[in-house]
C-alpha cells in the first residue's frame, strides 16, 4: 500500500506490505479489494467521502478519501509477486494440542439447602470497661 502522509514539512510517501496470499492472481486481487474496501485510514474525525477506483493495469486499486475542510488523501493498493527475500522465512505457527474429550459426569441430585444458623446475641456493655480509668493516659 502506498500512501501520502502530510506533516509539518510537507507530504511524504510511505510504502507498506499488507499481507501475503498463496494462490492465484485472481484470489490475490479479490483479497486486496476486500482489504481496500474495509480500509480505515484513521486520520480524520469525520470522513465525508470515499471513492474506490480500479487501476487501469488491473493490478490494484486507488482509494480517495475526503475529510474535513475538503482535504483529500489517496491510497494505492497494488498486488505484487515476491521474487526474492533475503530474510529467513518466519517459523510456522504452533499447532494447537488436541482436545481430550471428557466423559460426561453422571447427574447428581441437588443438595438440600443448608439450614440458616440462628443469629447469635452479642453482649455489648452499656459502659465500656476502660471509660473512667486513670492509668490509660
Amino acid at each position: 500500500m502506498e500512501r501520502n502522509i502530510h506533516g509539518r514539512h510537507g507530504s511524504t510517501w510511505s510504502l507498506s506490505v499488507l499481507g501475503h496470499v498463496d494462490g492465484t492472481r485472481e484470489e490475490a486481487l479479490a483479497a486486496l479489494r476486500a482489504r481496500a474496501e474495509a480500509f480505515d485510514p484513521a486520520l480524520f474525525t469525520k470522513v465525508t467521502r470515499r471513492r474506490l477506483y480500479a487501476e487501469g493495469d488491473g493490478n490494484g486499486f486507488m482509494l480517495l478519501v475526503e475529510g474535513r475542510f475538503a482535504r483529500a488523501w489517496h491510497f494505492r493498493f497494488k498486488i505484487a509477486e515476491l521474487l526474492h527475500d533475503s530474510a529467513p522465512p518466519p517459523p510456522p505457527p504452533p499447532q494447537p494440542e488436541p482436545v481430550r474429550q471428557r466423559k460426561p459426569r453422571s447427574p447428581r441430585s441437588p443438595r438440600p439447602p443448608r439450614p440458616r444458623a440462628a443469629p447469635q446475641e452479642v453482649d455489648i456493655p452499656e459502659r465500656p470497661a476502660w471509660l473512667g480509668r486513670d492509668d490509660l493516659a
